[in-house]
């Protein structure tokens, strides 16, 4: 199905940014330790590893719903029976789309912000909402996500969306 394709390429994205950053970082530690012989860091590294970092953890969010790998105490809910559990996966999807819908709001309402005040990164000096308009990839990615999986919850419970019990 296309979400869970979508879910997932968004996820290898930001796996890949995870392994550029940790290349990176292992270079410029070396760069650093070999201050004395000639090398150097790599010039911004921080900023960089804060701009993808960010990136990779919001790539992750919408198929770790897709998943439902997010944290659950199944020490009670097995004891539930299984339209109770229907009911509680349909209201953790529900919360879950409502936080990535607020997540994503507050982010785009900082990236319009950081780019009216052209705000940039104290040493590379790139525009700041660069990794915030990189970040909403993942956050509406997750929307997406959360609204797939919220209705999927629905159909489970034999609730159709539009129709009257």
């Amino acid at each position: 199905m296309w979400v869970e394709k979508l879910a997932r390429n968004i996820a290898i994205l930001g796996g890949l940014v995870l392994v550029v950053i940790a290349l990176m970082s292992v270079v410029s530690i070396i760069g650093r330790a070999g201050i004395g012989i000639g090398l150097s860091p790599i010039l911004g590294d921080f900023e960089l590893v804060e701009a993808g970092i960010a990136f990779a953890i919001f790539s992750f969010l919408p198929l770790a719903q897709l998943n439902r790998s997010h944290a659950q105490v199944a020490i009670f809910t097995d004891k539930f029976g299984k339209k109770a559990n229907l009911i509680i996966d349909l209201i953790s999807d529900i919360l879950m789309l409502i936080i990535a819908i607020v997540l994503s709001w507050q982010l785009l309402l900082g990236a319009v912000d950081k780019y009216s005040y052209h705000e940039t990164s104290f040493i590379l000096q790139f525009p700041i909402w660069w990794a915030y308009a990189a970040s909403l990839v993942g956050l509406f990615t997750w929307v997406i996500i959360g609204f797939y999986c919220s209705y999927k919850s629905l159909n489970a419970l034999g609730l159709k969306m539009g129709e009257a019990n």
